[in-house]
């Protein structure tokens, strides 16, 4: 029984061989015979990256296929096998898949075999790349010819200071691409180093990869197998990275303390410094290190450099030794650019837990080693400049030459939005989105769903537009103004492309709300990379700030300039968590920064790709008593100016303030911003019309309305109505002066806020002034000689006096305060005009002063003169008419006259 089973069983097994043998004979000879009668059969050469992180070798294996090995590539959309004539924008464009297979996940140093499609054959291929369809993307690709991919299409950044030819160190080792080594050793899981030895050169190629931020530092170096006192002194390092510019720089380090590189009280430099700095006057050139490449790719630095194995230079540089462990030591952080102190770009002090930002391994570079598998992958893959709309403000949108467009291939020219190449956009639902076309009358701005943009349904393809055509184009002469409000509806990823051209723009990013919608007002900040939001409430004032550069820290504060000024500073700490820190600085260096303890609310701080923003409310004026602490002065009056300036820089901590704290980039002036029109004005002198205001109101106030006064207390007792006459002269002509000056200072202004002290009396004078001529013209009717002087008569006479006298009083008052409210407005010293104007006030005093004890003593010999008559002395009238004059001189002879005659007569 078991025997029969078992003959069945072989002899089932049997026929099923038979069968597979006999289908793969058929499925064979189905397929179209493959010959190696081809030229390219043997072929090879190394891919392009442009994107995904994209490395590996193709080989043509014959007339129908090639092989890929080594092949890294991050997970794209719809990724096929891609063939064009070419490798220009045109051409790539317009190519065609040459494979029916899929690359549609992450392959890490995996090889492939590749059957090319049935119709076609490489007599039709240039080059062979990695396309992503949905987003016309070229991953990489090989220019299939006999020359393969040398020097001249490796795509090297251009060097400051060579002839942007780096072909020599990177072609000599077997490998064309500058992306491409012979080995690769892991740092740690975000942190790579890959190398070439090149023996009979005295050189090593060297290349620092790393998951990290566009600003941070990637160091590498040996350390001194003689040192003592841990790796790092006295080690040999390289720190490498990329400029504001995104130029790379690679540049040789020498480590004598566990520091930033400073000078000591003798000028001598120590701590991590540069090779040059160490020997400004040494002949030999000390910097053994020369930058080849970088580029900055899918959220990932990579520079790489060459250096001598023997040095020149044996003081600073030590010797790589080959066939030999020695020990390497690396780290990641924050670069300091170059300033008017340090003209390098210097590490800032790493920190972070030990393998994850800094550590050491053993390695000799005599060994074959690749233990890199795959791509490295980071969360943010989008390294394009950041740029976010805000209501009322427009987004210039011009066309330049590419230089670092995110999404290749691309047209001769892409667009650029304030300036910057291709951004990514992001805006907010609800707030209107103004741009300001003026690339050109052939690019016509949209904004699409189409990746590509250039008018889908040219390709067959549908689309969705949002704003824009055909229509909306403009050169700067004569600029086209588009205004697209997202909505609701509109999707979370959209772009802005030309109506015209493919590929010339890149992503907008829709999201809710923002800094538009949650604060009333907004101003761009001097030199346009910081913007200033803020919304005001009754007692207290919510403020933001967003930098539109890529920082470490961020600072604004309120004053004229750092020193003696109120400083908020958003910065994020070693885990990444954000912090907002006050300040009041009353010097130029670290000594000069005192912590405060303000009343902040609702505080946030965040980093979008390095641009910080940073939010608080505060009160408008402390709780304290202004001379308790420093804080307790920093008050905001909304109906004042608020001067704003801003500072940004690498890195800041809460403790240990030092000059290696100092801004890299700071406000050129401050900005004065209109708390309550929401708007700002850039710092500038007196502006000549508010000039004119306060001459104007001194000749008034000062001169003018003081001497109508004194004219009327102490010219009457000259003859005839001369003291009239120059009293309502001089009181008119300072009312005028002081009308004009008002409507000067509104127009200037535009607007009238009460709530500061200098308006406040300014307006009082001004009533007050306004109201003598209309009480003047009511004044009850002067008794005739003889009568009794009416009640009503009397009251009139001494308000008039004492609310002209008033008036004078309060001018004078504006007049000082105007002095301060000039100092406080453009920052100016005011104390020697303050001090002058007050010296003029008490020479006016004195002079009333004069005059009065002069009126008093003429008093005393009149009424003395009078008591040698005998009959009908009349006292003459003491409380004369103000505004009008007495009586005329012949009338007053007259009554003198009569008098005399009735007193001589002899007595009967």
């Amino acid at each position: 029984m078991g025997i029969g089973l078992s003959s069945i069983g072989c002899l089932g097994f049997l026929f099923l061989l038979q069968f597979c043998v006999y289908f793969q004979i058929l499925f064979v000879e189905s397929l179209p015979t493959c010959s190696e009668n081809t030229t390219l059969a043997g072929f090879e050469s190394e891919f392009v990256m442009l994107q995904h992180q994209l490395r590996g070798v193709l080989a043509v294996r014959d007339n129908c296929s090639f092989r890929v090995t080594g092949f890294d590539m991050l997970e794209g959309s719809d990724v096929r096998w891609w063939g064009a004539k070419g490798d220009d924008f045109g051409n790539l464009t317009n190519g065609f898949v040459v494979s029916d297979e899929r690359l549609n996940r992450t392959y890490r140093n995996e090889s492939i075999d590749v059957r090319l499609g049935s119709n076609v054959s490489w007599d039709q291929i240039g080059v062979v790349a990695v396309w992503d369809l949905v987003t016309g993307s070229d991953f990489g690709h090989v220019l299939v010819s006999e020359k393969g991919n040398g020097s001249e299409s490796s795509g090297l950044v251009p060097i400051p200071g060579g002839d942007g030819s780096n072909s020599s160190s990177v072609g000599s080792s077997g490998f064309h691409q500058p992306t491409m080594f012979e080995n690769c050793k892991m740092l740690s899981e975000k942190y790579r180093v890959r190398w070439t030895l090149k023996e009979e050169e005295n050189s090593i190629d060297i290349g620092l990869e790393a998951l990290t931020e566009v600003q941070n530092y990637l160091a590498f170096g040996w350390a001194n197998p003689n040192s003592t006192s841990g790796y790092m002194l006295h080690a040999d390092v390289t720190v490498t990275g990329f400029t504001e510019d995104f130029v790379p720089f690679a540049e040789d380090f020498y480590i004598t303390d566990y520091s930033e590189c400073s000078l000591n009280d003798y000028g001598v430099p120590h701590g991590v410094c540069p090779d040059s700095v160490y020997s400004v006057s040494d002949p030999h050139p000390v910097n053994n290190t020369d930058v080849v490449y970088g580029h900055r790719k899918d959220g990932v630095s990579f520079v790489r450099f060459q250096r001598e194995l023997v040095p020149v230079d044996d003081k600073y540089d030590l010797q790589v030794e080959l066939n030999k462990n020695m020990t390497v030591i690396w780290a990641l952080g924050r670069i300091k650019p170059p300033d008017s102190i340090w003209p390098y770009n210097l590490p800032v002090n790493h920190g972070g837990p030990r393998f994850a930002s800094y550590g050491y391994q053993v390695l000799n570079v005599s060994e074959n080693i690749d233990d890199c598998l795959g791509p490295l992958d980071a969360d943010d893959k989008d390294d394009q400049d950041l740029i976010i709309a805000y209501a009322k403000v427009p987004l210039v949108v011009t066309s330049g030459e590419p230089l670092r467009y995110p999404n290749p291939p691309n047209p001769s020219k892409v667009l650029y939005i304030n300036k910057k190449e291709a951004p990514l956009l992001k805006v907010e639902r609800g707030v209107p989105v103004t741009f300001s076309v003026q690339a050109g009358h052939d690019v016509a701005l949209y904004i699409t769903s189409d990746p590509l943009g250039g008018n889908a349904t040219l390709r067959n393809m549908s689309e969705i537009i949002y704003a824009g055509g055909a229509e909306f184009e403009g050169v700067p002469a004569s600029p086209k103004e588009l205004v697209w409000a997202p909505d609701r509806n509109t999707p979370d990823l959209v772009y802005y492309q030309s109506v015209f051209t493919q590929k010339m723009g890149w992503k907008v990013l829709v999201v809710d709300g923002g800094l538009s919608d949650m604060y009333n007002s907004s101003v761009v900040l001097a030199d346009q990379l910081v913007t200033f939001f803020w919304t005001l409430s009754h007692d207290s004032m919510s403020i933001a700030a967003r930098g539109e550069k890529k920082s470490g820290y961020l600072a604004v504060g309120f004053g004229r300039e750092m020193v003696n000024s109120f400083v908020y500073v958003g910065w994020f700490d070693d885990d990444g968590k954000g912090h907002v820190s006050t300040y009041y600085i009353d010097g130029r260096d670290a000594s000069g920064l005192h912590a405060t303890n303000e009343n902040l609310t609702y505080v946030r701080c965040k980093s979008e790709n390095g641009i910080i923003t940073l939010e608080f409310t505060r009160p408008l004026k402390p709780s304290c008593p202004q001379g308790e602490r420093p804080e307790c002065r920093n008050i905001v009056d909304p109906t004042t100016p608020l001067k704003v300036i801003w500072a940004m820089g690498s890195k800041w901590s809460e403790d240990h303030l030092s000059d290696k704290n100092m801004h890299y980039a700071t406000s050129s002036r401050p900005v004065r911003v209109m708390l309550l029109r929401g708007s700002a004005e850039a710092e500038q002198d007196l502006r000549p019309v508010l000039g004119v205001h306060g001459f104007m109101m001194f000749l008034a106030w000062g001169i003018l309305l003081p001497g109508g006064v004194l004219a009327a207390r102490y010219m009457k007792h000259l003859k005839g109505d001369g003291w009239y006459r120059i009293h309502v002269y001089l009181q008119y002509s300072g009312l005028s002066i002081v009308l004009l000056g008002f409507l000067f200072a509104l127009a200037e202004l535009r607007g009238l806020y009460v709530s500061s002290v200098h308006v406040k009396f300014g307006l009082t004078a001004i009533i007050l002034a306004c109201a003598q001529p209309v009480n003047a013209y009511f004044r009850p009717k002067r008794p005739e000689n003889g009568e009794v002087v009416p009640l009503n008569r009397i009251f009139w006479e001494y308000g008039h006096a004492l609310v002209g006298r008033g008036t004078i009083l309060v001018g004078m008052v504006a007049l000082l305060t105007g002095m301060n409210h000039l100092g406080e407005r453009y920052g100016d010293d005011v104390k020697g005009l303050t001090w002058a104007l007050i010296v003029w006030f008490l020479v006016g005093g004195l002079m009333a002063l004069y005059l009065e004890y002069h009126e008093k003593e003429r008093r005393t010999i009149r009424f003395s003169e009078r008591g040698h008559w005998v009959l009908g002395n009349d006292d003459e009238d003491d409380s004369a008419d103000l505004l009008g004059p007495t009586e005329t001189l012949a009338q007053k002879e007259a009554q003198m006259a009569g008098r005399m005659e009735v007193q001589l007569e002899p007595i009967r």
